[in-house]
């Protein structure tokens, strides 16, 4: 493991917590989108993530035994896409609507509103916590730097 790699690592980190606080936005400010560009009403997006470098569990093996001294290769995490929620869409009852269906249902988002602010919690945290890494690791290396004077 190299000596940049911590900071490298939580880098990784920060960014893949910021595009799941931004998805998780996204969600958030179309909880009540009834009909998007497709005419369908919007569908809840989630973040999955996989760690980066590594596309398989045997491409991650064979990577760690080929270098040198048995060390873990250098990791963190990427993106690897971002998809649509199955859960089925709610159905609320309000035939006044223009979206309303024969029987007064709207077809609504499949968004809980309690289940994104959770999720928003939970990413804040991490980001913060991979802060707080970046941080030890900068200090650290400051600590060294000072021994070698």
């Amino acid at each position: 493991m190299g000596l940049f790699d911590a900071i490298g690592i939580a880098g990784s980190g920060l960014t893949a917590e910021r595009i799941r606080m931004d998805v998780t936005a996204e969600n958030l400010a179309n909880a009540d989108t009834t009909r998007a560009a497709n005419g369908q009403p919007y569908q809840r997006q989630e973040v999955v993530l996989a760690q980066a470098g590594a596309s398989s569990f045997g491409g991650a093996l064979s990577g760690a035994l080929q270098q040198a001294g048995g060390a873990q290769p250098a990791g963190g995490v990427a993106v690897a896409g971002i998809v649509s929620d199955a859960t089925p869409d709610q159905q609320v009852y309000d035939p006044g609507s223009p979206e309303a269906n024969a029987q007064g249902y709207v077809k609504m988002p499949n968004i809980s509103t309690v289940t994104e602010m959770t999720d928003l919690i939970s990413e804040s945290q991490s980001y913060q916590s991979d802060v707080t890494a970046m941080q030890t690791a900068k200090s650290m290396f400051g600590s060294t730097l000072g021994l070698l004077k």
